[in-house]
């Protein structure tokens, strides 16, 4: 046996140090560091066994590789999640599931575990499944399948935290998918540190890894997040397994998403939708009808629908915006769902070439229902929903809005322009405003009215937005008065443009009326 000594590692990176350090001097987190205690080999010693996760093959041309067999999947009968997983799972495959606590990781896993016991691919039946939880008894996932309505003779549960008791029950019951619930409390009982800690998780996945690997085994590996939204532990664990899924909440706690970041048998870009709840979750295919109001809803100003992409999939996204009068020096610029620095250059493009009056007002912006995207093709959607709010004038329900916006106020190319508005036709939209650029190798032909422009200054004119450039817009009531602000100190209105000749001459009214008349 070799000389122990004392260490303390960063718990997000890995990083060993002999003394404890507030901050990882490799990925800068700070206050990660625990104290470890390591086995360390003689220098005389013979080499150490191979790693838990060693392969090793002939050397071989690859010229002269056979051709691989096609792919065998197994589709969970669950829509959303078969989405992100390109089709279903192969063989073989490890999965990592990461989530907040209480989002519906064990619920889920549950209910794809009764699917892919009762079925699996055309021709066969059920598939074995082996239940590992180290989180709860088994009289609480019990419990959890009886609400679920769940009842399978090819589940088998097993209650263990011990990475070797995990492994013997692995090779006696000989399953076809494995569920760990969660990676985060098994421990290796040869090495030291706790459950949790960056060595076990490290050496329990690879050894996982290797046992599944060995037997075409499907594993799902359900693991824990940081306060930042993170995968806690080593991120050797997110590169040694084959797919990794995120599952989140949005804004509202209403719906359940699920992204794909990683994946070795499918698109990473994909996203799946579910709701949850009293019996489970509930997969949402239509996610559009969702975060869009009904098209035939009466307009209302500083509102634009816009289709964003996530991976093949398109989504019609509602955004808002706000543009208010403010009373301080320094106006508020808020973005919600949408990247805020891209809103700040969007703003600032408004103002330089639409003239748009924006330095005393606060302006919001957000994506109903709670989505987040950085899709650029909502750009146009959230100038012309600025514009309609400080304009006090509604751009018309039924209208789409995609394209690039740049810093010259030109409206670019928009990938995968035709899904887009097939998505669009598809939910009742009857009008779209697009890039001019894209129009020309555009193939759709769909009865949905297609309008190309080229800057976002021409759209604006299209639906009659054009104001003054003072923010006001002609015939639109109360415009006007909404561009008088008070002067500070003072409760009295000052006319807009009024040049000030010293601190007592700026121009006052005692009503609202005589400053309008005045300017």
């Amino acid at each position: 046996m070799g000389k122990l000594r004392t260490v303390h590692r960063c718990q997000q990176c890995g990083f060993a140090s002999s003394k404890w350090l507030g901050q990882c001097p490799d990925c800068e987190a700070w206050n990660t560091f625990v104290e470890e205690v390591v086995e360390t080999s003689s220098p005389g010693a013979k080499a150490g066994k191979a790693g838990m996760t060693e392969f090793s093959s002939e050397i071989v041309s690859l010229a002269n590789l056979e051709e691989p067999v096609s792919e065998i999947r197994h589709p969970t009968r669950i829509g959303e999640l078969d989405r992100v997983l390109g089709g279903g799972l192969v063989p073989g495959q490890i999965v990592l599931l990461a989530g907040p606590p209480g989002i519906g990781k064990s619920t889920l896993m549950l209910q794809a575990a009764a699917r892919l016991s009762r079925e699996a691919s055309p021709g066969r039946g059920g598939l074995k499944v082996l239940y590992v939880t180290g989180e709860e008894s088994l009289s609480q996932v019990s419990g959890r399948a009886r609400r679920l309505a769940i009842v399978s003779e090819n589940i088998q549960l097993v209650s263990e935290t011990n990475l070797t008791r995990v492994l013997s029950a692995l090779n006696e019951v000989r399953p076809d998918v494995l569920v760990l619930d969660s990676i985060q409390t098994i421990y290796h009982p040869e090495l030291s540190g706790s459950p949790g800690s960056v060595g076990q998780v490290r050496e329990c996945a690879a050894e996982i890894l290797r046992a599944a690997k060995s037997r075409d085994t499907i594993a799902f590996l359900l693991g824990h997040v940081t306060k930042e939204g993170a995968l806690a532990g080593p991120k050797i664990l997110e590169h040694i397994v084959d797919t990794v899924l995120y599952f989140d909440a949005e804004r509202h706690q209403l719906l359940r998403i699920l992204r794909v970041f990683k994946n070795r048998f499918g698109p990473s870009s994909e996203m799946g939708i579910f709701e949850m709840e009293e019996a489970g979750l509930r997969e949402v295919p239509d996610a559009s009808a969702f975060f869009v109001a009904d098209p035939a809803a009466a307009d209302l100003p500083g509102r634009a629908v816009s289709v964003a992409l996530e991976g093949t999939r398109p989504i019609l996204v509602e955004i808002q915006a706000l543009a208010a009068p403010t009373r301080y020096p320094i106006p508020r610029r808020m973005a919600t769902g949408l990247d805020p620095n891209r809103t700040q250059v969007l703003i600032a493009a408004l103002e330089k070439h639409l003239r748009l009056r924006l330095e005393n007002r606060d302006v919001f912006v957000s994506l109903a229902g709670g989505l987040r995207q950085r899709d650029t093709v909502l750009d146009l959607a959230a100038c012309m929903a600025l514009v309609s709010s400080t304009r006090d004038l509604p751009l018309p329900a039924d209208c789409v809005f995609m394209g690039e916006v740049g810093l010259l106020g030109q409206v670019g190319r928009s990938a995968l322009l035709a899904p887009r508005l097939r998505e669009a036709q598809r939910l009742g939209f009857k009008r779209a405003c697009v890039p001019q650029r894209s129009l020309k190798d555009l193939n759709f032909s769909g009865t949905i009215a297609v309008e190309g422009f080229e800057t976002v200054e021409a759209c604006v004119r299209r639906w009659h937005l054009a104001g003054s450039g003072h923010g006001s817009s002609p015939g639109a009531s109360g415009a006007a008065r909404e561009e008088l602000h008070l002067a500070r100190g003072t409760g009295r209105a000052i006319a807009p443009g009024a040049a000030p000749r010293g601190a007592d001459a700026l121009p006052e009214f005692d009503t609202m009326e005589e400053a309008e008349r005045a300017s």
